[in-house]
């Protein structure tokens, strides 16, 4: 037995946490040929072979080159379902839907195609169910030579010094490292130890996570209706299926999910409409609490944060995965950057060229999804002809559109090199 001072493995990077975020973390280092450990609470064969949890993403078309940068979207792309358009509407239960709304259409942008950045035809993104995206990364990360694994284990400490990162596990062992990152969730165990405060809440809201199947195709079209209890977004999936994100007064939520299956569907049927027909349950139903959480800092002596340990915004515009996607990308390109000047990776100016980067998209997208979110779920009449006016305002200013379908493309900004399509 290595005496409890031993150094058991070394790596670059030490990764707590090895989620969806986590493992493409790990995996954008290792083609840099950064050597990544990820410690990772749950087995490795349990992770990608997870039952269905009901939970989809809505991946934006910079989140799916950045996959593709990494090389693992063509294990994903045949399950992903293209987003051609998006409507957005405001409504209620009794007077419908109103008449005021916006619209995205992909081919709007096609005069945009010459920044090389959208390609002719580009979908606005794509809708893919978790289980998909979770078995394609932990593939990908198995058959890497610079990434490392352990799993199920825990971290029972990290220490940060000016020198580098010893992390030690529940099991004794020791892992020193240039680098920590926190991948590590909402609640994340490095950003507590590092003394990083979060603004953190509970929305008075649960989301209820379905899947149905219906008569008629959906052609690619997602919405999102606005109701006085939450969004209900309607998200296509391949097949004539869709993947239903139900926000809802937690207070509700109990009894909704109580309800048999025929009347349940019935329920669902009244906020989805007749558009694709008749709907039929085509799995079971989920429930998830819904908040808001943002850390004050995303780095710290040695650290870094990504994905929900730096940020978790409501789901009213799908892009929280995304969000963390675009950590990981801009993340490891200072950490290469700064390798191939023989600079230390966990540097303090290598960290807080991250920081910079992606703090002002962050707070920006965080702030805007939560005052949506107060916006529209309520039934105040000045406030729903507010909304109303505003939806259809976006509509007949083209220029505007297209910056706000450039922004829920993940192509605003400063991109970084996977979002461009640009090597590492």
């Amino acid at each position: 037995m290595n005496d409890k001072n031993d150094v058991d493995i070394r790596a670059d990077v030490l990764i707590a946490g090895g989620g969806m975020v986590g493992m493409t973390m790990a995996l954008a280092l290792s083609h840099a040929d950064v050597r990544a450990v990820v410690v990772e609470r749950q087995a490795p064969t349990g992770m990608p072979k997870l039952s269905f949890d009901g939970r989809t993403s809505a991946i934006a078309y910079g989140s799916a080159r950045i996959f593709d940068g990494l090389g693992v979207w063509s294990a994903m792309v045949d399950d992903a379902e293209p987003i051609l358009d998006v409507r957005v509407a405001d409504g209620n239960l009794t007077e419908g839907v109103s008449p005021l709304f916006l619209h995205y259409d992909h081919l709007e942008l096609s005069s945009d195609c010459h920044d090389s950045v959208i390609t002719p035809d580009a979908p606005l993104g794509y809708i893919l169910e978790n289980r998909t995206i979770r078995r394609a990364l932990a593939d990908a990360v198995e058959n890497s030579e610079n990434i490392e694994t352990l799993a199920p284990s825990e971290l029972a400490s990290v220490d940060r010094t000016a020198f580098g990162v010893t992390g030690v596990l529940a099991d004794g062992r020791r892992i020193k490292a240039a680098l920590a990152i926190g991948a590590d969730g909402r609640n994340s165990p490095l950003r507590v130890a590092a003394g990083i405060a979060a603004t953190d809440f509970q929305y008075p809201q649960t989301s209820i996570v379905c899947t149905v199947a219906h008569d008629r195709p959906h052609n690619g079209v997602a919405v999102e209706l606005f109701l006085p209890g939450g969004p209900f977004a309607m998200l296509p999936l391949p097949g004539q299926r869709t993947n239903i994100v139900w926000s809802e007064n937690s207070e509700l939520v109990t009894s909704l999910l109580a309800l048999d299956d025929a009347a349940f569907l019935a329920e669902v049927s009244r906020r989805f409409g007749d558009w694709l027909g008749a709907l039929t349950l085509a799995g079971p139903r989920f429930s998830y609490p819904l908040g808001f959480l943002h850390a004050e800092r995303y780095t710290g002596l040695r650290l870094a944060l990504i994905g929900d340990a730096a940020h978790a915004i409501h789901p009213i515009a799908g892009q929280g995965f995304n969000m963390g996607l675009r950590d990981v990308a801009a993340l490891v390109e200072a950490i290469v950057d700064a390798r191939r000047l023989g600079l230390d990776i966990g540097d303090a100016t290598v960290l807080s060229r991250y920081e910079r980067w992606r703090r002002f998209d962050n707070t920006l997208l965080a702030t805007m999804c939560d005052g949506l979110t107060r916006l529209f779920s309520n039934d105040i009449p000045p406030l729903r002809l507010a909304r109303d006016i505003g939806l259809a305002s976006v509509e007949k200013i083209p220029p505007l559109k297209r910056l706000f379908m450039r922004h829920a493309m993940g192509v605003v900004g400063t991109l970084p090199r996977l979002v461009k399509g640009e090597l590492l």
